[in-house]
């Protein structure tokens, strides 16, 4: 009897179970060759992170092929860095309160130190900053051995 009703247990949690119909509010398909409409290419000399990179906004670590957003690290010496990087966000350019979160990503081989990385901020991050913003963390992958 027991078996019989983990039995009916486990089959009921295998039921999709759908909260709601969900309606495209935004999307970007990387389909025109500038990023000005809806992404902020960040530079940043000096990240939070104790990261080794210059994030820049040069088409060499941010560009669009092939409709695809291609961000490339590069080990080169760069005002005072070892590497460059690239880094977008859609600050005050995409917001909204509900709603869910695809992306294709492809990662990189995930070896000396690189941390890709896709994620939420708050809205209100320019007036309090992080972390009181809120943060939400999708996708971050690293190398097993940098943990």
């Amino acid at each position: 009897m027991k078996y019989f009703f983990t039995l009916i247990l486990l089959s009921l949690l295998s039921i999709p179970i759908y909260a709601q119909d969900y309606q495209l509010v935004w999307s970007d398909e990387f389909n025109s060759n500038t990023l000005g409409k809806n992404w902020n290419t960040e530079v940043v000399p000096t990240p939070s992170n104790n990261e080794l990179q210059y994030y820049t906004s040069r088409k060499s670590n941010v560009k669009i092929e092939d409709g695809n957003l291609v961000i490339s690290a590069r080990r080169e010496n760069y005002k005072g860095r070892y590497f460059t990087s690239g880094r977008v966000n859609s600050n005050l350019k995409v917001s909204f309160k509900y709603g869910k979160i695809e992306a294709r990503i492809k990662l990189p081989k995930l070896a000396n130190g690189l941390w890709p990385a896709f994620w939420m901020m708050g809205e209100d991050i320019g007036k309090v900053g992080w972390p009181a913003c809120g943060e939400i963390d999708i996708m971050e992958a690293r190398s097993e051995e940098h943990t």
